[in-house]
């Protein structure tokens, strides 16, 4: 029986592990899972490679700058962000969502490794994006004081930083090995909003 994070009656702890097993009673080759995982986060580096690459162009050059004004991808929005609030405050975020990530990637293998399982995770996240969603909306018609934001940002890490931890076991277990895109694209946005939800924390845009 699974631990106490999920129950995974699929795990048989007796039936002995295979070697590389990422957790008890994996079926599947673990050499093709490892592989997986490997191209979605080759994926994920490529991306924030792009991001970061975007906003130094935009620093550096002014042309590009300007006809980046108004962007539509999600990368240029990213660069702009970073750019626009380049400040000590997005040094600070952008080192602790490393840490973060870093920690909960680790804890995720681990704790998949011993049997624990967090597939019941999705509701429970669910809800919670839903209701960062309706204080969005509430924050938008009636404006809240400093303190409200930053517990709403607050609220916003954690409940991001449990998507970490949700999509991180779904690449390990439940992500096909043709849904790399996917997967990399799911951790890109968890990490994203876990670094915008910090930057709203620090307030990174007065400083």
């Amino acid at each position: 029986m699974a631990k106490s994070f999920g129950m995974n009656n699929n795990v048989d702890l007796e039936a002995g592990v295979k070697r590389g097993s990422l957790y008890p009673g994996m079926q599947e080759d673990p050499r093709l899972r490892w592989a997986f995982i490997r191209k979605v986060y080759s994926i994920l580096c490529l991306q924030f490679m792009l991001v970061v690459g975007v906003a130094f162009a935009m620093m550096l050059t002014p042309y590009v700058r300007y006809f980046l004004r108004t962007p539509n991808g999600r990368y240029v929005m990213i660069a702009l962000i970073i750019v626009t609030f380049i400040c000590q405050a997005v040094i600070v975020a952008a080192s602790l969502t490393l840490v973060i990530v870093v920690g909960l990637t680790m804890f995720t293998f681990v704790a998949a490794k011993m049997g624990y399982d967090f597939h019941f995770l999705g509701p429970f996240l669910f809800c919670a994006v839903l209701l960062l969603v309706a204080f969005g909306l509430m924050r938008i018609i009636f404006p809240m004081g400093e303190m409200v934001q930053q517990v709403i940002g607050c609220l916003s890490a954690l409940v991001f930083s449990g998507f970490i931890i949700y999509d991180t076991d779904n690449v390990i277990k439940r992500f096909t090995y043709d849904q790399y895109i996917d997967a990399a694209a799911c951790l890109f946005s968890d990490m994203i909003n876990l670094f915008l939800s910090l930057l709203s924390i620090l307030d990174g845009g007065r400083c």
